[in-house]
């Protein structure tokens, strides 16, 4: 893995360091510069600004509605906000070249169901509807009819998102927010942070790959899938670790007609239209978790498991050219497939914001935002991110989000 080269900090100490500059991270500083100003201090140590792989840069980028958890639609229904907002937000940032247009498809998402799971999947619609989301459930006729393309004969249906889901420009969330925060005073650095000086139950000093160490009054874990690395740093332990998922881009010898959603298969294999071509992949966590630097992808993952599932959903399939591919790591949390959000309770202004599950691109400005409200007041301001609280982990009491993928 190629990294760019190391830069050293511009000062011995920090009111605030945040291990990661990818989305999550970029989201954090984002809202404390924004609240704070200059007023303090914040450094973010980035081990590779190029993001070659970073899970933002090689994510599907998309945003949905369609949780089993309320607090995980809240969520996303402040993503689809700023996602809308986005360009009008960056505007003093952006002075001599336009405002990233983050290129919002709002296809939506079409989740299949099984004649077994209907019900479930009827009660997560009434609670996605009473919360504001415009999903629906369709049985299989009236989703046939949407939906001509698709094989419907072993389903008891379909949840879809008829608005305020679909997918976006990764990268482009991902730069407004550092550009934004650099220019209201928080400073980025190319390095790495090795270790972690903890005292008296507090993070006191961070050792950086250059040989620096730097005084901090709060460290942010925002590490992506190596937030277990820097949690051990400090003596901690989280159930998150990196999971593969590989994705491929695809030409199909038969077009899909019409406004095709993201479709999730019941295998777990999801599809959706990339301009002319198609975007299609899995995560199969039976595989176990990756070494943090392996990216290697495994071609015969398309022919053995994903393009069968394809074709099976969509018969138009049958004849399809990979053109693209490439392997991104999940941060999974283990334990209940949600994010950890919030202090530890014994080493006091160590902050996770770690384990999202694939839900960290879609989840990252609700989380930057709750990340700054616990810094700067104590206490979460807007949403209540409480039930992602460090405290469930030791205690092995799950908050299962049953919507993953």
């Amino acid at each position: 893995m190629a990294i760019p080269p190391y830069k050293a900090p511009s000062r011995p100490a920090y009111d605030i360091v945040i291990v990661g500059g990818a989305v999550v991270g970029s989201s954090v500083a984002y809202w404390l510069s924004q609240a704070l100003g200059t007023r303090m201090s914040i450094l973010v140590v980035e081990r590779d600004s190029s993001y070659e792989f970073s899970s933002t840069a090689l994510s599907t980028s998309a945003i949905r509605q369609q949780y089993s958890n309320p607090i995980n639609v809240k969520i996303s229904q402040f993503g689809i906000e700023i996602i809308r907002s986005f360009a009008e937000r960056m505007k003093p940032y952006y002075k001599d070249e336009p405002a990233p247009d983050l290129g919002f498809r709002e296809h939506g998402y079409l989740y299949c169901c099984s004649p077994d799971g209907v019900e479930a999947a009827k009660a997560r619609v009434d609670l996605q509807r009473s919360l504001g989301a415009h999903t629906v459930f369709l049985e299989p006729g009236p989703l046939k009819e949407r939906f001509p393309w698709l094989n419907v004969e072993d389903l008891g249906g379909g949840a879809w998102g008829s608005r305020d889901e679909g997918w976006f420009d990764s990268m482009g969330l991902l730069n407004g927010f550092r550009r934004a925060a650099r220019a209201s005073g928080v400073e980025y650095i190319d390095n790495a942070v090795t270790g972690l000086t903890v005292a008296g139950g507090r993070v006191v000093a961070a050792q950086l790959a250059t040989g620096e160490t730097v005084s901090c009054g709060t460290l942010v874990n925002a590490a992506g899938p190596r937030a277990q690395q820097v949690a051990a740093m400090a003596g901690l332990s989280i159930p998150v670790a990196p999971f593969k998922r590989y994705s491929f881009v695809f030409s199909s010898a038969v077009p899909i007609p019409g406004r095709m959603p993201n479709v999730i298969d019941l295998s777990g294999t999801f599809v959706r239209p990339e301009g002319e071509l198609f975007l299609t992949g899995n995560t199969p966590v039976d595989d176990g978790p990756a070494d943090y630097d392996d990216f290697q992808m495994h071609h015969e993952e398309f022919d053995e498991r994903i393009w069968p599932a394809l074709w099976h959903r969509i018969p138009d399939f049958e004849a399809l050219k990979v053109q693209q591919c490439w392997t991104g790591h999940y941060e999974y949390n283990m334990l209940d497939h949600n994010g950890i959000v919030g202090f530890h309770p014994e080493v006091t202004n160590f902050m996770f914001a770690n384990g999202f599950s694939g839900h960290g691109l879609q989840q990252s400005p609700a989380v930057g935002r709750a990340v700054s409200e616990l810094i700067i007041h104590g206490s979460f301001q807007t949403l209540d991110l409480s039930p992602f609280h460090y405290e469930r982990i030791p205690r092995n009491e799950p908050f299962l989000e049953e919507a993953v993928i």
